[in-house]
């Protein structure tokens, strides 16, 4: 008894692990491209033991593919959490319900079973991972309450960040680049977010 009780926590356990809610919204909620611009930028500044300088204006409308909070790592004390997000055809629910999505050491993953779903140049540059580095205080309690498939807006600054130690995080300024060096690095000045 104790055998078959233990079996069926385990395969509970594992279905729950793997068991993606989908995305059940009508349209393309995130229709529009990411805005950005050079102009009018602010200086460099300090944020703790970083100085962050701003590279582009940027203003984001998406939907959250994945969520990944991190404690540990480096980052951890600027950027407590990653957005894998989707915009455009990528906001599309028929489209997201067709990929799998992962998000592990600060990297975003998507796989898909068949044929994928769009062709894999629109699900790049429809898509990133996105390095969040709230402003203050009611940035960051907003961001650590993002969940998967919200709709988020988002306005600030991709920005290169400088550790007293010489490591530097820089963010990518375009949408179809992927792998080493493709995320955005997002000082968030602002945020909304809600459930579709």
């Amino acid at each position: 008894m104790k055998r078959a009780l233990f079996w069926l926590v385990l395969i509970a356990v594992i279905v729950a692990w793997r068991y993606e809610p989908r995305a059940h919204w009508r349209g393309m909620p995130a229709a529009h491209e990411p805005w950005q611009t050079t102009d009018n930028l602010p200086p460099p500044f300090r944020s703790g033991a970083v100085t962050i300088t701003p590279l582009a204006r940027y203003q984001i409308t998406a939907v959250v593919l994945s969520r990944d909070r991190y404690l540990f790592d480096q980052s951890a004390d600027i950027a407590p959490v990653d957005l894998a997000l989707g915009w455009g055809p990528m906001s599309v629910a028929g489209t997201i319900n067709e990929l799998k999505f992962s998000q592990s050491g600060r990297w975003y993953f998507y796989q898909w079973n068949g044929e994928p779903p769009l062709e894999t140049a629109a699900i790049v540059s429809h898509s990133a991972n996105t390095h969040c580095l709230p402003a203050d205080a009611k940035v960051r309690r907003k961001l650590l309450n993002v969940s998967r498939h919200d709709l988020v807006t988002m306005e600030g600054f991709l920005v290169e960040v400088h550790r007293d130690n010489g490591n530097v995080w820089r963010s990518s300024l375009t949408r179809d680049d992927s792998g080493g060096g493709a995320c955005e690095v997002f000082w968030i000045t602002k945020i909304d977010a809600h459930s579709l």
